[in-house]
């Protein structure tokens, strides 16, 4: 009888090196979701290539999801453009069907969380589609309560979905 050990996974921050990985990982589920970049969706953020340079501003963070070496997820956190200075928005929230379901995108949404109130904010912000029901499940569970209107200028038209939760 032969043993099958488990498969590491870390969860780190992002580095420069990641950037080709992330962006391939978020392009990888947006087609999988049919999430385009003509309907703006991620995947039309003229950023999404440099997301290392993003989140190192103040007040940002961003983390990846590593097995066996390969970036296969990730998530962060950043202020609010065009908002008020205390509300953070949790973005880029994306993982290959190879690592959904184990709890990672819990434990990395509530890692930027704490660091969200570890910089000041008072609030956190959210924008997603209804075709990703597990991340409305989980940002429910999270606290996040749904909201009518957008908040700040995310260019996101197609989220319809938007949430927002006290921290």
């Amino acid at each position: 009888m032969s043993v099958i050990s488990p498969v590491a996974v870390t969860l780190r921050p992002l580095a420069a090196e990641d950037n080709p990985a992330i962006a391939s990982v978020i392009r990888q589920v947006s087609a999988e979701y049919g999430l385009t970049a003509d309907k703006g969706y991620t995947v039309a953020d003229p950023n999404l290539d440099e997301l290392y340079q993003l989140y190192s501003q103040p007040g940002a963070a961003y983390w990846v999801v590593e097995q066996d070496g390969q970036v296969v997820g990730g998530g962060g956190v950043a202020p609010l453009g065009c908002s008020e200075p205390d509300i953070c928005e949790l973005q880029k929230m994306y993982f290959l069907s190879s690592v959904r379901g184990q709890g990672l995108a819990k434990k990395l949404a509530l890692m930027a969380l704490d660091h969200a109130r570890e910089q000041g904010f008072k609030h956190c912000y959210l924008e997603t589609t209804e075709f990703l029901r597990e991340a409305i499940g989980l940002y429910e569970h999270l606290g996040f309560e749904h909201i009518s209107e957008p908040l700040g200028c995310t260019g996101h038209v197609d989220c319809e979905v938007r949430m927002l939760k006290s921290l």
